[in-house]
């Protein structure tokens, strides 16, 4: 399993607020039935890095099917080898220290 963060900037629109966007790129996580995080910045999927990887593209081209003309898709992957990993493990994990 891991871990994907990721954040879609559409460019370009005729309105400053991408909500809508960011509505429309969380149903893709939705359908594909992961589980995820919504965050102020970005959204946190975990899955297979396959899903995740298949999941930031439908995410990325979905501004341009909705008229953006310029997108910036920013993603980070946590792929751990040796234990499972989890969204809220890996928080658990800090808040113990904290």
């Amino acid at each position: 399993m891991a871990i994907m963060e990721i954040s879609v900037v559409p460019v370009g629109t005729d309105n400053p607020s991408i909500s809508h966007y960011v509505a429309e790129c969380v149903a893709i996580v939705k359908e594909k039935g992961l589980p995820y995080e919504l965050t102020s910045m970005g959204t946190n999927v975990e899955g297979e890095l396959r899903d995740l990887l298949w999941i930031a593209e439908k995410m990325h081209q979905l501004p341009f099917k909705r008229g953006a003309q310029r997108v910036l898709t920013s993603i980070k992957l946590d792929d751990r080898r040796d234990k499972q990993l989890s969204i809220g493990g890996k928080k658990e994990a800090v808040e113990k220290r904290l």
